[in-house]
């Protein structure tokens, strides 16, 4: 336990310094936005990039991999929204509602844990399971919201509009051109590579401070929150991994590493894309954030516990 508690607790503690740092004002409450962006448009795209340009196509043939966390996450995703749906809540919210319980956060997270945890081959698998939650469950996201939006607007005024999201997210755009260099096999060049590792290097870090930061920011609460945000923490950190590891054990069996990959990446805590679309569509924003906050404390124990468990 001690040992994974020495591996967990460093990654952990660099969201908890974000955190002390922008609640004792350090630094001003346009900080967590700027590193954010830094982050969102420049360290982790390079990083994606110099993973998916780097790796052989072999090694994202991981077929099995693919379908257990796709058909999971998306699983879940649909059955949280009709839940929610089928309670009354409007389809925007529902959408919210579904991302809280089924997006993890393995672009910020992800990364640094499964490289500590389950070393360099975890890489592809991270890489993977971030454009499934990243790029399709966010698009599918984009479309319910957008859909939701609309008052007897035209379905192409729609599928313009998640085009557009798309294709300006730089997390989508950057996997995209590293796959178009993987493919062509003309590699990169040495001082290009250089520079891709350098930048790449500080996402972590910063996305971790990032997010450590994010969570300090005071959000209004309202009434009612308490018991939606139980039950959301609940189906994120303990019923989404159970249900991966049904998946990926029984439903379509995968060897012991990339089950524990899957099942781990499951565990993580609410990522902050639903609160980016929740804040931008002004649906359920203050219950996302607080989903955020209590996930992420809360995985401090529960991811531990899981490690531990995987051994």
């Amino acid at each position: 336990m001690l040992s994974i508690l020495s591996v967990v607790l460093p990654i952990f503690a660099l969201t908890f310094a974000g955190w002390l740092t922008r609640r004792f004002g350090v630094f001003g409450p346009q900080s967590t936005t700027e590193l954010n962006r830094f982050v969102v448009y420049l360290a982790l795209p390079a990083l994606l990039f110099d993973i998916v340009a780097s790796a052989r196509p072999a090694d994202l043939w991981q077929p099995g991999f693919v379908a257990v966390f796709a058909l999971t996450t998306f699983c879940f995703f649909a059955l949280t929204v009709t839940v929610s749906r089928m309670k009354g809540a409007a389809i925007g919210n529902a959408t919210i509602h579904g991302l809280n319980a089924a997006y993890s956060n393995v672009a910020f997270l992800g990364f640094p844990l499964l490289l500590a945890t389950l070393g360099p081959a975890s890489r592809t698998l991270t890489l993977i399971a971030t454009i499934n939650t990243v790029c399709a469950l966010f698009a599918t996201s984009i479309v319910l919201l957008e859909f939701g939006n609309q008052t007897g607007g035209r379905p192409s005024v729609v599928v313009a509009r998640v085009l557009q999201a798309l294709f300006r997210n730089p997390l989508v755009l950057a996997p995209s051109l590293g796959a178009l260099v993987m493919v062509s096999g003309i590699g990169i060049a040495a001082p290009l590579d250089t520079f891709l590792k350098l930048l790449g290097s500080a996402a972590s870090p910063c996305a971790l401070v990032c997010l450590g930061m994010f969570l300090a920011e005071p959000r209004k609460v309202e009434p009612g929150d308490t018991g939606r945000t139980t039950l959301l923490v609940a189906l994120k950190l303990f019923a989404y991994p159970a249900l991966m590891l049904v998946m990926a054990r029984w439903v379509i069996p995968l060897e012991k590493p990339l089950r524990d990959a899957a099942v781990l990446l499951a565990a993580l805590p609410t990522g902050t894309g639903p609160f980016m679309l929740a804040e931008l569509h002004r649906r359920e924003g203050a219950l996302t954030a607080r989903v955020i906050l209590v996930s992420t404390v809360l995985s401090v124990a529960t991811v531990t516990l899981l490690l531990a468990a995987l051994r």
